[in-house]
């Protein structure tokens, strides 16, 4: 998949050089002349590194980056005129992930954005464990289902996690209810049922078949290719 570059930039001769030099490496690139645009563009989705300037119209770069961490991990990379020492700490300590100085090369640019790219790309294969048509990302707390992120409940999660360390394996009612619902103690063994039956409705949402089987007497298993 093409990676898409977002350029905050009031200066078009600059954003058309950045821009220019990305698509050249086969990126996409979209530009935007004020702060408050980026916020909402990250949050539409879809944009894999945010080049920002710091001397916005309408707002400070480090308050740009400063609101997008407050929900994205997206990577930044501060393109700008100032070289103080003190602005490169404070981008760097706002979360940003690169700073750049103008005048630039665009070649080093470019390769700049490829490393944090390819560094992104690194660290979510880490975190995300594959185990057949499941991905698990436990630090997170998500799971992926052929490719979908599935909203699932606190319980659900753990349900499906519980399931996962064993793939194959039959757990009891009672099993599933030391591992899920231990700290829930007015639970029963008809939540483990209820609990099952919203899980194979999500995963079948998405396209899957039903994973979760049914051991009559003896509790469920979980096949990852399902």
């Amino acid at each position: 998949m093409t990676p898409t570059i977002l350029i905050a930039e009031d200066e078009p001769a600059i954003a058309d050089t950045v821009a220019y030099a990305l698509r050249a490496e086969g990126h996409a690139a979209e530009h935007v002349l004020l702060g408050g645009a980026v916020v909402p563009r990250v949050q539409a989705g879809g944009i894999d590194l945010v080049m920002l300037d710091i001397g916005l119209p309408d707002m400070s770069g480090f308050d740009v980056c400063r609101a997008l961490r407050a929900f994205s991990d997206v990577p930044v990379i501060f393109l700008t005129a100032r070289e103080a020492e003190i602005d490169r700490v404070l981008g760097l300590e706002l979360g940003a992930d690169d700073y750049v100085v103008k005048p630039f090369s665009p070649r080093e640019l470019v390769a700049r954005v490829r490393a944090r790219l390819r560094h992104r790309v690194q660290a979510t294969q880490a975190r995300w464990q594959r185990s057949g048509a499941f991905e698990l990302d436990r630090e997170g707390l998500r799971l992926r289902y052929r490719g979908h992120l599935l909203d699932l409940t606190r319980y659900e999660y753990r349900l499906i996690e519980a399931l996962l360390a064993r793939p194959g394996a039959v757990f009891s009612r009672p099993q599933l209810m030391d591992r899920v619902w231990a700290d829930a103690l007015e639970s029963t063994d008809r939540t483990v049922d209820t609990h099952i039956k919203t899980l194979r409705a999500k995963l079948r949402a998405v396209g899957g078949g039903d994973p979760i089987q049914t051991h009559r007497g003896l509790g469920y298993s979980l096949d990852v290719d399902g």
